[in-house]
């Protein structure tokens, strides 16, 4: 019997989001070797660019235009040509609050391909059903009777604004949605947005008076896994967590940890297949909170068993005076065999592995300060 064919390898692009505009990084099949193609946006803030998975030519880019003010772009070949959203996210005439900027986007369910959902700050929740040309809040969150408690107030939150982030969907149910919010904590809608409840219990809150409150924590990133929807991560300001559903409960994964590293990070990512395997990049938790690499040398940690135990992996990456700092979004994964993984930098780097973070090799260097990464 003839063998089949074997498949090529599909080759990987980076969607790289920065301070002073968008970047792509485009891998040859073996993910050896890279070239940069870019700037798009040159001088604008882009929080965050994301390719559609459910046709693999459209891309849409959160870019805040200096004085112009915040707006959504959207290319439906690949980036090539893009084209202003002509509703931008934007709370009601009637609302005492204005978008800052969108901070995250995501594909809505396979079920539905012209909708997204962006993420604001301040904490803002919106929906497009055009591919993102235009955009409409999300009133079951928006108007909620809950929203200004479960948020703190407009002014509490990350340093550079409050976020609503992690905007997940249940690929078995487009109704069934998770988000997450710095602060607020993680909801959780099963109608599609129309009503949200707290979805925090176990996490911890130290910066808080009451240490494990229904609302008001900081997860920095959500994760939840695409082949076993019931599994979520977290990386939180007080740690990493992982919730089983139907379990109501977090159960902490970060005391594991290394004691000289701690559980304190900004991004996680998932095997997109393995459901125990994640990735997390510490920085350091001290008093002073400098969000770096802990003692100047960077290391990407990995779990294989869902937070049991964890591996440090950082062969290629330098050894002491790196004071790296990888934000929420800068983090991601491809879909190849083995993964690779990769991470963007405040200072200006990309870095990757092709052996799922067993060895890393710096791809860039000198862009931006990088706000997110994504694999398309």
């Amino acid at each position: 019997m003839a063998q089949a064919a074997k498949k090529p390898a599909r080759r990987v692009s980076l969607l790289i989001a920065t301070r002073k505009g968008l970047w792509q990084m485009h891998g040859d099949a073996a993910r050896r070797s890279w070239r940069i193609a870019g700037p798009q946006f040159l001088g604008h803030i882009v929080h965050h660019c994301i390719a559609d998975p459910r046709d693999g030519k459209t891309m849409l880019a959160a870019a805040r235009t200096g004085h112009l003010g915040p707006t959504i772009f959207r290319s439906s070949d690949r980036g090539r040509s893009w084209h202003e959203a002509k509703q931008p996210p934007a709370f009601g005439e009637t609302s005492d609050r204005t978008v800052d900027h969108t901070f995250w986007l995501t594909p809505g369910h396979a079920s539905e391909p012209g909708v997204w959902y962006a993420g604001t700050s301040p904490q803002g929740l919106f929906r497009s059903e055009d591919g993102g040309a235009t955009w409409r809040g999300v009133a079951g969150f928006n108007e909620h009777p809950q929203r200004k408690a479960w948020c703190g107030g407009d002014q509490d939150g990350t340093p550079d604004g409050p976020k609503l982030h992690s905007i997940l969907i249940d690929p078995r149910d487009a109704r069934h949605m998770y988000i997450g919010m710095s602060g607020g904590g993680v909801f959780e809608s099963t109608d599609a947005g129309a009503d949200w409840r707290p979805l925090n219990r176990g996490v911890k809150a130290d910066f808080l008076p009451q240490p494990d409150p229904e609302y008001g924590h900081d997860p920095h990133c959500v994760r939840l896994h695409p082949m076993l929807p019931d599994r979520l991560y977290q990386q939180n300001h007080c740690g990493i967590y992982r919730l089983d559903r139907p379990a109501e409960r977090w159960e902490d994964i970060g005391a594991t940890m290394p004691k000289s590293v701690g559980p304190i990070g900004l991004p996680m990512v998932v095997h997109p297949r393995e459901p125990d395997t994640v990735w997390v990049f510490p920085m350091d938790g001290t008093s002073v909170w400098p969000r770096v690499s802990p003692g100047g040398k960077p290391a990407v940690y990995r779990s294989v068993n869902g937070g049991k135990t964890w591996q440090r992996q950082a062969i290629g990456l330098p050894k002491s005076q790196a004071w790296l700092t990888v934000k929420r979004q800068a983090m991601t994964a491809d879909a190849g065999a083995p993964v690779g993984v990769y991470f963007g930098t405040t200072s200006g780097e990309i870095w990757g592995s092709r052996d799922e973070g067993r060895t890393w090799k710096c791809h860039a260097a000198h862009l931006p300060e990088v706000y997110a990464v994504e694999a398309m």
